[in-house]
């Protein structure tokens, strides 16, 4: 027994332990002011508070069920680390999931699939899947558009997200032939990795603003001058976790670099204003939305999540007189977001995306906008199923944010507000960050993409379309009420989506327009080790 006593000035260990709780608890007892159980229960109250530190962590590895989770469940996060991976992303022995609950959607395949001919790109289902709408084309913008993806990467800043964390997505993003939306928060060093690049502009106009804080078109032309891969400029009037209220960048995720970028002083957080000081109207808005695209030649859109739908009627209206507006319109779902947010906003400000965009296309629609605009999607929809879903809505582009950060490490700890991301995904803490392996990490969003797009177009194929954006309204059901009872998309929201005008992905190929820097060889050797 001796042999196992460690003594230091001829104390045994145990009795080292016993007078460190026995201070811990005198501590607690006589000492903590603030709060009641460690004062009641010393000692023993500190269990409780770390037990509540791992909460999420404990319900998503051992207390919730496959299904259960949320916002993503364990099902949904294991089919994205599977498919980033390049694992079998299958399950066995049927669905788990409730069929007949509220809001289960189900997609009617054709009795006899679309069959490809010889020589088409996608005889494989390799995942080549161009836009089959070209943004800016009904402008007659300088610079015309046609993402060379139908999934790409949604808003998210450098300073939100690492630098190994952007660069990696950057890099998967020119891998796979997707965007990269840079967020508000500038654009990065870690942009600048090969990738087509969406340049978003936030109320506080970070990267191309003046000494005092105000929009700058020189600096804005300047940079999309110098960095031709800026394909697109995305206008942010608001986003699906925080509607109406500016965005925060916490002072500790502020580094020297991230300060340069932003054009803001270190040791003091970035509120962005939840306005945007360069108009006052939605008149304004399209005006600014057009002297943008013309100064720069770039397609000019805004992204912007869903309340108030006279709004969405004065902007179609105004759009309809003017003869011009935005060149895409990205709904984001009130269920989206990346980074921090109020509970009361994030749970129950704006419409959640289904709601939202179906409300949105109707009001489009009825002042025949829709041929125009490059409808985009965004909110959870980073799955082939719901993909499918949104295109036979009207979408035309899926952007994907948590999706995306998954692929390349996100364990969905919660932590993205507190600088302490244990994957280094949404820190500034450089030890954090250390763990990621840039080349590693793109190959994942890579496979990730790819894959998403093979399966959408099996799914599509299943349905008789070369192409999603051939599904129609009638093309998915969806549950409804407590009775279970399933109608169409088209039924339940009351509309049919309008026809996009669409040949042959071959077509959509040959496109003068077309993005994302192909490079087939490589598509084909991702497709060879997918299969």
């Amino acid at each position: 027994m001796d042999d196992f006593i460690f003594f230091l000035g001829g104390i045994p260990w145990w009795a080292w332990i016993l007078i460190l709780l026995l201070i811990i608890a005198f501590s607690d007892i006589f000492f903590n002011k603030k709060h009641t159980i460690k004062h009641n229960f010393p000692v023993v109250g500190h269990i409780r508070y770390f037990l509540e530190s791992i909460g999420p962590e404990l319900r998503q590895y051992i207390v919730a069920n496959n299904r259960e989770e949320l916002p993503f469940n364990r099902r949904e996060r294991g089919w994205i680390y599977a498919s980033a991976k390049n694992e079998n992303n299958y399950e066995g022995f049927g669905t788990d999931q409730d069929i007949f609950s509220t809001h289960y959607i189900f997609i009617n395949n054709a009795m006899l699939p679309h069959k490809l001919p010889e020589g088409h790109p996608n005889i494989k289902n390799s995942g080549l899947i161009p836009s089959a709408k070209v943004m800016g084309a009904w402008n007659n913008r300088k610079r015309p558009y046609r993402p060379a993806s139908v999934i790409n990467v949604s808003a998210m800043s450098f300073g939100s997200l690492s630098a190994k964390a952007i660069e990696s997505l950057n890099e998967g993003c020119k891998l796979s032939g997707a965007y990269h939306n840079t967020g508000e928060g500038g654009f990065s060093p870690y942009h600048n990795k090969g990738a087509d690049v969406v340049f978003q502009i936030g109320t506080g106009y970070f990267g191309v603003r003046d000494e005092y804080g105000n929009f700058s078109m020189e600096k804005l032309v300047k940079m999309v001058q110098e960095n031709p891969q800026i394909r697109a400029i995305e206008l942010k009037l608001s986003q699906g976790a925080k509607p109406g209220k500016g965005g925060v960048l916490p002072a500790a995720k502020i580094s020297k670099e991230i300060s340069e970028i932003r054009g803001v002083v270190m040791g003091k957080d970035v509120i962005s204003p939840s306005y945007h000081s360069t108009f006052s109207d939605l008149e304004g808005m399209v005006d600014f939305v057009e002297s943008i695209a013309k100064t720069t030649g770039l397609p000019t859109g805004i992204k912007s999540a869903v309340g108030k739908l006279q709004d969405w009627e004065d902007l179609a209206r105004i759009m309809q007189e003017k003869d011009y507006g935005p060149d895409f319109i990205s709904i984001d779902g009130g269920e989206g977001g990346t980074g921090a947010a109020p509970p009361s906003f994030a749970d129950h400000v704006s419409l959640p995306w289904i709601y939202a965009f179906s409300d949105v296309y109707k009001v489009f629609q009825k002042y025949k906008l829709t041929e125009r605009i490059v409808f985009v999607a965004a909110g959870k929809l980073g799955f082939p199923a719901k993909a499918a879903m949104a295109f036979a809505l009207g979408a035309d582009i899926i952007n994907v944010g948590r999706e995306a950060m998954m692929s390349i490490g996100c364990i969905q700890a919660q932590s993205c507000h507190t600088n302490t991301c244990p994957t280094g995904v949404a820190t500034q803490n450089k030890w954090l960050q250390s763990g990621i392996n840039v080349k590693d990490k793109a190959m994942r969003t890579n496979f990730y993409f790819v894959k998403f797009r093979k399966e959408l177009l099996q799914i599509s194929h299943a349905c008789g379309y070369e192409h999603p954006c051939q599904f129609k309204t009638d093309d998915v059901d969806i549950n409804l009420s407590d009775k279970n009872l399933a109608k169409t998309l088209a039924t339940t929201f009351s509309y049919h989506k309008d026809e996009v005008n669409f040949a042959s992905v071959k077509q959509l190929l040959d496109c003068p327009h077309l993005g994302g820097n192909l490079n087939l060889k490589h598509m084909r050797k991702t497709e060879e080790a997918i299969d």
